[in-house]
């Protein structure tokens, strides 16, 4: 197989790693989740509630303090990825990147992260004829088999909503799920859907941002053209578009302030690799949207 995302997700991530902005970004995904297991991390001093097994008697006596041992938990997860394959995929960004390379190299980023660390990987999009669900793997080829599926599928008739729900009713486990959409996408999910979807699973939103109407050079993907410069220009116009969107947006984040959801958007593929990691932190410190 031709690992052509793979390759390029690689030689992304070697420029940051330069800056040991992917150590970070590694150690930050494997920090959000603790627990007791044998692979001991730090020593914190004792706080009342703290089980007394987990004292390290040696590390006390030498620092006059008790000392509890912490764990980081050993387990593997399972990772989802909800994927948009609507025409909206096809557009650009707000610094006008192609949404659809955004995306992918998000997924791709994250994808290359979670498989480091041994976790299992699968992804559900709506297809051209039917939705398709990748069964829980690790390895590189099957990060590559989902790339190049949803990379395939992007245009076709999308709605987040049923894929969620498909989500909840067939599958029964615990998982740690990125939804990677837009805004559009996001404000689309109902409350009791995002309502059931927070209780039983760890959800992260991915938001690859819109470019705006009244952009230069704005293409419109539903008319296959680009958007005629009177309107461009139309300053009136401008300031509805930026009103509307603002609506939106403060209204979804309130909705997903309520349930708990942490969320980043991300603009440009050269941040792609930074806001990742921001949303890892915002997970990690319980700083939600």
């Amino acid at each position: 197989m031709n690992m052509k995302y793979i390759t390029k997700i690689k030689a992304n991530l070697e420029i940051y790693t330069k800056r040991k902005t992917s150590n970070i970004l590694e150690g930050s995904y494997n920090s959000i989740y603790k627990g007791k297991s044998m692979n001991f991390g730090d020593l914190r001093e004792y706080v009342i509630g703290d089980n007394v097994k987990d004292i390290d008697w040696k590390a006390s006596a030498r620092s006059n303090k008790i000392l509890i041992k912490q764990y980081i938990a050993e387990k593997k997860h399972n990772i989802l990825f909800i994927l948009d394959s609507g025409k909206k995929m096809l557009a650009d960004t707000k610094d006008l990147d192609s949404k659809k390379e955004v995306a992918l190299m998000c997924i791709g980023t994250i994808s290359y992260l979670v498989d480091k660390h041994g976790d299992a990987i699968s992804a559900i999009c709506k297809g051209k004829e039917r939705i398709k669900i990748f069964p829980f793997k690790t390895g590189l080829y099957n990060i590559e088999n989902i790339l190049n599926f949803y990379e395939r599928q992007i245009d076709s008739e999308n709605n987040l909503e049923n894929l969620i729900d498909y989500v909840l009713k067939f599958i029964r486990r615990k998982m740690i799920i990125f939804i990677v959409t837009d805004i559009d996408g996001m404000s689309s999910i109902s409350e009791e859907t995002l309502k059931r979807l927070s209780l039983l699973h760890d959800v992260m939103f991915i938001n690859i941002s819109d470019a705006f109407m009244t952009a230069n050079n704005s293409f419109d993907v539903d008319k296959g053209n680009y958007i005629p410069n009177y309107i461009l220009e139309d300053e009136e116009l401008r300031k509805i578009e930026l009103e509307i969107k603002s609506k939106i947006y403060n209204e979804t984040k309130e909705k997903f302030k309520k349930y708990k959801v942490t969320t980043t958007t991300i603009n440009k593929q050269k941040d792609i690799v930074y806001d990742i990691f921001k949303l890892l932190e915002r997970r990690k410190n319980a700083n939600i949207y």
